[in-house]
């Protein structure tokens, strides 16, 4: 992961600053400058993935984007911090001690972001390669913007086994379309308890289960089967013809 280069080369100068200051070997802030220098320019590259995560994999009004934002602020703050200490040394002898000190202020706030970012994956499941059991890599698919009362053809009827899932993205909405054992059913993708993605949770006789905190609804009526959320998702119509899946898609005031 190209987020370890980042992190060892800014907590790496951080120390070694202070270990030159603490031991009085000037040629190690030196090394704690360059390190710093190659902490920056990593860390350019470790935000590109980061920020396509941020805006396509994240669920959007969920706790995971609130975190995610976070994270970002964290990681934002950090390098600003990082790079100031790094202008604000002349290369000639002991930098200011203030520049230590923003080097361990950005330490403290790259620690927070980092474990933020690990919940992100761990908890949240932002990032992970979803697989349906012997049948391949989970797949979504992306439709154009449409007016409500339009029907999209969203699928072929052999795309899906029972069981299986497939995130829609029909503009800026995300619907999901399932395949149960009495036929096709579409629902919004957001879980009522903390806007999970319910296309990555687990279909099983008619219930959808949010992978987050295992709320479970009905994906024909969209009533809660069991908490904690308290709320019903709201379902779409689905139509089956000459094998194909076509979806009605849902007024402006819907999910």
């Amino acid at each position: 992961m190209l987020v370890g280069f980042p992190v060892a080369y800014l907590l790496g100068s951080a120390a070694l600053n202070l270990w030159a200051r603490a031991s009085g070997k000037r040629r190690l802030h030196d090394t704690a400058r360059d390190m710093n220098t190659l902490g920056l320019a990593s860390a350019c590259a470790a935000a590109v993935p980061g920020i396509v995560d941020y805006f396509l994999a994240v669920p959007p009004e969920s706790s995971a984007k609130e975190r995610a934002t976070k994270h970002a602020l964290s990681n934002i703050s950090a390098l600003a911090l990082f790079a100031t200490a790094r202008a604000g040394r002349d290369g000639n002898g002991t930098p200011p001690a203030w520049t230590s000190a923003f080097e361990v202020a950005g330490a403290a706030l790259m620690t927070a972001a980092g474990w933020m970012g690990g919940t992100l994956v761990y908890r949240n499941q932002i990032g992970v390669d979803h697989r349906f059991a012997e049948a391949g890599k989970w797949r979504e698919r992306a439709l154009p913007q449409a007016q409500p009362g339009d029907r999209l053809d969203v699928a072929a009827e052999g795309d899906l086994q029972v069981g299986q899932m497939k995130l829609l993205r029909v503009g800026d909405k995300r619907i999901v379309l399932a395949r149960t054992e009495d036929g096709f059913r579409a629902f919004q993708d957001r879980c009522t308890h903390k806007g999970g993605p319910l296309s990555d949770g687990v279909l099983i006789c008619g219930t959808v289960q949010c992978p987050w905190h295992g709320s479970q609804f009905d994906v024909t009526t969209g009533e809660v089967k069991a908490g904690p959320a308290a709320q019903p998702i709201t379902t779409f119509e689905v139509r089956s013809e000459a094998g194909r899946i076509w979806l009605l898609v849902p007024t402006a005031s819907t999910v």
